[in-house]
C-alpha cells in the first residue's frame, strides 16, 4: 500500500515504500449498488481493518491498551501468514480475493506483465489503477453482486475499477489522510440511512509499517510510541462502532511482519543486471529474472550462478518459498534469493544508507519460515467466540470467512478454504 512520507526519505525511496499521492477524492462506483437490497438490509456487518507491517509479537510485546482489550475478549491467531513474497500489495490482494499472488496476479509490489509489456509499480499511478492487473473476484465486488453497499477508505484494490466495479463509497490513496479523519468517516458511514448504509467497509492505517522501515522492528522506543498513538486512533474507533448499536464484526489484519537488516548486508542489484540478457525485477526479497527473447534460459541461469554470493540462483519452479508450484509467467523464468539476513537494494541507496550512518533498517518480503513476516489476526463481535486463540494460518482463508458471515457463496476458484479458521466463529455461525 502507497506510504507516508518519512523525514528520512532515503529509507522509504528504497524500499518503494512512498509512491506518488493521489488525493482522497470519494467515488461512487458506476456498477455498485447505492441501496441495500431487503436482504442485504438484514445482513450483518464487517469492518475489516489493516495494520500494514503490524507483527505477530508486537500487542504482547508492547501492550497497547485498546488492542489488548480487543484481542482479550475476542478470537486471536497465534499469527497470519503471508503469502511469498511478503510484500504490501499482493498480500493485501491476497486477503481480499481469497487467492494466492499467482493467481490472482499482483505478484508483488513491482512485476512484469507479459500481457501489458510493462512493469507494475506501486510508485505509478497509471499502473495502480489499470483494473487489468488484477484478478479474481474482490470481497467487495463478491459483495456488489449480492446487491450490498460496500465502502473502503484505503485497501488495495479499492481505489480500482476491476471489471468496471469499486466499493459503492471509496477514497482514492492519499497517505497524508489523518487516521482521525478516516475513523469519522467510517463511523459516518455507519450512520447512514439502512439503505444506504454498507455493511461491508475496509480501511487501513501504514503507522507501523512507517516506522518498522525507518527504524527497524527493534527500536523499542520508536514502535511504542508509534503504536501507543495508533491504539488511541483504534480506541476512538471501536468505542464508535460499539455506540452505534449494529451487529459490527470487527476483523483486524495486518499484510506482513518486519525484520531487522543490517545496512551492509544489503546486495546491489548493479553487480547482477545484464540488460543484454535479461531483465530483472528487485523486490528485495526476490528478483525475477526474465530472459530476453533470443537468449536461452540455461545460458542466463549458468551466468547468473557464477555471480551467486550472499544470495541463491533458482529456476522459478524450483524456487524454495512458494506455498505452491509458480506457473504465473510474470515472475520469470529465474530467482534470485538473498541468504537469511541479507536483501537486495541498489547502489546508490545504500550510499545514502551508509552516508546518514543508519546501520539497521526494517524489510519484509521473507517467506513464512521467517516467523518475522507472519502478521496479525483478531477478531471481536457476534459472530465470533470470545477469550479463544487458535493456531497459525494463512491470509487466503479470511476470505471465506467474510463470505460465511455475509451469506455470500464462495467462488470456487479460490485458494483459501473456510475450515482452517471455522473455529472462531460461534457455533450458530458454523
Amino acid at each position: 500500500m502507497l506510504k507516508r512520507h518519512f523525514i528520512f526519505g532515503l529509507v522509504s525511496i528504497l524500499f518503494s515504500i512512498t509512491i506518488v499521492s493521489c488525493g482522497s477524492s470519494s467515488n461512487l462506483g458506476t456498477h455498485s449498488p447505492t441501496v441495500n437490497s431487503k436482504a442485504s438490509q438484514k445482513k450483518p456487518y464487517v469492518l475489516l481493518i489493516s495494520l500494514d507491517g503490524f507483527r505477530w509479537d508486537y500487542v504482547n510485546k508492547y501492550k497497547p491498551q485498546h488492542l489488548s482489550n480487543f484481542v482479550e475478549n475476542g478470537v486471536s491467531a497465534e499469527s497470519l501468514i503471508s503469502t511469498f513474497p511478503s510484500k504490501t500489495f499482493p498480500n493485501h490482494y491476497s486477503i481480499a480475493t481469497g487467492m494466492y499472488p499467482d493467481n490472482h496476479g499482483i505478484l508483488s509490489n513491482t512485476f512484469y506483465s507479459n500481457k501489458k509489456q510493462k512493469v507494475y509499480s506501486i510508485r505509478n499511478r497509471e499502473v495502480v489503477t489499470d483494473g487489468d492487473f488484477y484478478g479474481g473476484t474482490p470481497i467487495w465486488m463478491l459483495a456488489d453482486r449480492n446487491n450490498m453497499v460496500t465502502a473502503s477508505y484505503f485497501f488495495v484494490g479499492s481505489d480500482v475499477e476491476i471489471q468496471g466495479v469499486r466499493p459503492t463509497y471509496s477514497k482514492d490513496y492519499d497517505g497524508k489522510v489523518k487516521n482521525e479523519t478516516r475513523i469519522s468517516q467510517v463511523l459516518e458511514w455507519l450512520a447512514l440511512p439502512v439503505k444506504q448504509r454498507p455493511h461491508l467497509i475496509t480501511m487501513y492505517f501504514s503507522d507501523m509499517d512507517d516506522t518498522g522501515h525507518r527504524y527497524g522492528p527493534n527500536n523499542e522506543a520508536e514502535l511504542q510510541k508509534t503504536l501507543d498513538s495508533l491504539d488511541k486512533n483504534l480506541g476512538v474507533l471501536l468505542t464508535g462502532v460499539k455506540a452505534s448499536g449494529l451487529p459490527v464484526n470487527i476483523i483486524i489484519v495486518s499484510d506482513h511482519g518486519m525484520a531487522a537488516v543490517a545496512t551492509d548486508h544489503l546486495i546491489p542489484i548493479e553487480t547482477v543486471q545484464n540488460d543484454s540478457l535479461f531483465r530483472s525485477v528487485d523486490n528485495g526479497s526476490i528478483v525475477n529474472i526474465h530472459p530476453n527473447n533470443d537468449t536461452e534460459v540455461d545460458a542466463v541461469f549458468q551466468y547468473l550462478k557464477e555471480k551467486e554470493k550472499h544470495f541463491k540462483v533458482y529456476k522459478t519452479e524450483d524456487t524454495p518459498g512458494f506455498e505452491y508450484s509458480p506457473k504465473n509467467k510474470d515472475w520469470g523464468a529465474i530467482q534470485l534469493i538473498p541468504d537469511s539476513g541479507y536483501y537486495f537494494s541498489n547502489e546508490k541507496n545504500i550510499a545514502l544508507l551508509n552516508q546518514n550512518n543508519i546501520k539497521t533498517i526494517g524489510v519484509h518480503g521473507f517467506d513464512s519460515d521467517n516467523r518475522d513476516m507472519h502478521g496479525i489476526f483478531y477478531t471481536n463481535g457476534p459472530a465470533f467466540k470470545t477469550e479463544h486463540t487458535i493456531p497459525s494460518f494463512q491470509n487466503i482463508d479470511i476470505y471465506p470467512l467474510i463470505c460465511d458471515i455475509l451469506g455470500f457463496e464462495v467462488p470456487d476458484n479460490i485458494d483459501g478454504t473456510l475450515s482452517k479458521v471455522q473455529d472462531v466463529l460461534k457455533p450458530d455461525n458454523d
